[in-house]
């Protein structure tokens, strides 16, 4: 069917391609809103957590049958020691956690923990793993010591790793409002409005400054934010603007205040 106007006359290629460029602009300044752009990486943030913390879990899972093993030095299985060999897994892996678990939080908002925290997540990581491997580094077997450092290894580097992952989510989101900030930037500037009973002055827009400064511009001059202002009477904030426009259309460098 071919697309028609509001009075069913047929679009010529043109306003077609006008409605698909407006679309698309439309599109797109969603695309790049920043309280969009944060939701996305929000999603991220949430699998790259479930993951991490699954993987985290099953590791821990994984040398914990081993602790029991090095804690219960042979006991008999089901005697008062066999037993109690069982509780020392979960106490060095629930401080761990719970350390993991706050930093999940001030990794968000990028407050930095402590050396003390530092301190008790490396020390928790490292007697899962010497705990894990003491039997095999004993027997002298190469095969058992790869294999029981891979789970707690991998626990140490998750750990370390998803507060980075976290924090540089944050940045992300930082980054990303500060350039839709500056791509939604109106540039239209606002004058004063007119006294009562004066008639209403036109906004000068952008290009009319603009304009301004690229008549007033020759081939001796170089383009900076104080020659702006001199010759067109823009504001201060708007003058690297307009140094930078003109500059890039002149093929020469703003100069700095």
């Amino acid at each position: 069917m071919t697309n028609q106007d509001a009075r069913h006359v047929p679009l010529t290629r043109a306003q077609k391609l006008a409605q698909d460029a407006a679309e698309a602009a439309e599109v797109r300044r969603y695309q790049t809103h920043p309280d969009v752009i944060a939701l996305r990486v929000e999603r991220v943030r949430a699998q790259v957590d479930r993951l991490c913390w699954a993987g985290i879990v099953l590791g821990l899972a994984f040398t914990a049958a081993n602790v029991q093993w090095f804690a219960a030095a042979g006991a008999e299985v089901g005697s008062l020691v066999w037993l109690t060999a069982w509780l020392l897994d979960p106490t060095v892996c629930l401080v761990l956690l719970a350390i993991l678990r706050a930093e999940q939080v001030t990794a968000r908002y990028q407050v930095h923990t402590g050396r003390w925290v530092r301190a008790a997540k490396w020390l928790t990581l490292a007697a899962t793993y010497v705990m894990n491997t003491w039997s095999s580094w004993a027997a002298g077997s190469p095969a058992g010591v790869v294999l029981h450092s891979v789970p707690p290894l991998v626990v140490f580097v998750a750990a370390e790793a998803v507060t980075d992952l976290r924090d540089k989510l944050t940045d992300a989101v930082a980054v990303a409002f500060m350039n839709a900030t500056k791509i939604h930037e109106p540039t239209e500037v606002h004058e004063p409005a007119a006294p009562a009973g004066e008639p209403a002055v036109r906004r000068k827009l952008f290009a009319d400054y603009l304009t301004d400064a690229r008549q007033a511009w020759t081939p001796d001059v170089v383009v900076s934010p104080l020659w702006v202002r001199e010759v067109t009477g823009c504001s201060r904030g708007l003058s690297s603007r307009l140094a930078a426009a003109l500059a890039a259309e002149t093929g020469q460098g703003a100069a700095h205040e």
